[in-house]
């Protein structure tokens, strides 16, 4: 296990404002150490516009966090140490620290994960759990959002003969829906519930795309069963593919709205699916997967150029950014500088909360990003 007060510096890198994954990653790439880089983020926050300290976690309010896990039952994996999923860690958006409830080495298991709509029908619902019973009946395990409906559904047809995760968007003690607090109790017991949501944290709206990417991310393949139009499961199809990870959809009735986001994935890239023997298969052992996708090595050289060269990169990248979400390759298509100092650029305007780069390799500009001036 890690050492205590090596966790505390990576959670407390981790949970200071504006540090997103990414930025995360690439302070770790530059810096080395947690505590070296929780010395260069407010330099760099204010080199980027920032006019104010940014809020640093309180070494107790880390402590607090940690005991609060344990007392649970819970523990803390941090990515690039022991214990983290492997093939999550491919991400190049990997949660910095999950907290975990249950077995942390079902983890680094072949899983499989099956979702679709909350308010979903009955046939729905028995599909998803005749499903997942057939993937843990075949060694494969599934992993869910623990939401109504589909998740649900799969979760429970997993338990019946294996193993299930239930990736969640809050807190580990806060429940949600709260309906599923027995659910969870009982995949926590069987199986293992992961987040990557500080203790106390309410679900909102803004939380689930980072979930659903941990599902994906777990995942070699994901199934999904009854999707409307516009859904929050089309968001986790969409990261599946992102990460390059196979993609399987269920077929249902053209006159139901509810199916017609999972029916437009079978005229794309989607495999129709009526059953485990469309899923097992076409997928890999779990440490083929993991070498098949690599590591992922973060560059650092970006940071290192001269003052008024990353001022101008900055602002040019700034120019470039909108309020609707860019893929980080258009944006180095676009600027014409390599890659690495533009995900630099972009993490130092992340510091100063003029963008957030959000699940799946695209970024975004901040409503009160505006009229900052980047001077340095």
């Amino acid at each position: 296990m890690i050492p205590r007060a090596a966790l505390a510096a990576h959670l407390r890198l981790a949970r200071t404002e504006n540090v997103g994954p990414r930025t995360y990653r690439r302070l770790m790439a530059e810096c080395r150490t947690p505590e070296a880089a929780l010395e260069a983020v407010p330099d760099k926050a204010r080199k980027a516009g920032l006019g104010r300290a940014l809020m640093v976690p309180d070494p107790r309010a880390i402590e607090d966090e940690i005991a609060g896990v344990e007392a649970l039952g819970g523990r803390m994996l941090v990515l690039g140490m022991a214990g983290y999923p492997p093939l999550l860690a491919r991400l190049p958006d990997a949660p910095p620290v999950l907290s975990v409830l249950g077995d942390p080495d079902l983890l680094s298991r072949r899983h499989v994960g099956v979702v679709g709509a909350r308010n979903a029908s009955a046939a729905g619902m028995r599909i998803a759990e005749a499903l997942a019973t057939e993937l843990a009946a075949a060694g494969v395990g599934v992993v869910s959002g623990l939401a109504r409906g589909i998740d649900a559904a799969a979760h429970k047809g997993a338990l019946a003969v294996g193993v299930t995760v239930a990736a969640v968007a809050g807190g580990l003690d806060r429940v949600y829906p709260p309906e599923h607090a027995g659910l969870q109790a009982e995949i926590a017991a069987r199986g293992v519930v992961v987040t990557e949501a500080p203790l106390g944290t309410v679900p909102q709206s803004r939380h689930f795309p980072g979930r659903n990417r941990i599902i994906a991310g777990l995942s070699l393949g994901c199934v999904v069963v009854e999707a409307a139009l516009r859904s929050g499961t089309l968001i986790t199809a969409r990261l599946a593919l992102a990460y390059d990870r196979a993609l399987f959809a269920v077929p249902g009735s053209p006159l139901d709205p509810r199916c017609r986001g999972s029916n437009d994935l079978l005229r794309g890239r989607a495999t129709l699916t009526e059953g485990a023997a469309d899923i097992v298969p076409v997928l890999p052992e779990y440490d083929d997967a993991v070498a098949l996708f690599g590591g992922f090595a973060e560059q650092a050289e970006g940071w290192s150029v001269g003052t008024q060269e990353a001022l101008r990169q900055r602002e040019a990248l700034y120019a470039l950014l909108s309020f609707t979400p860019t893929p980080v390759d258009e944006l180095a298509q676009r600027c014409q500088f390599s890659v690495s100092h533009v995900l630099s650029r972009l993490s130092e305007l992340e510091l100063a909360g003029r963008c957030v780069f959000i699940p799946g390799g695209q970024v975004v500009r901040t409503a009160h990003g505006d009229g900052v001036d980047a001077t340095g």
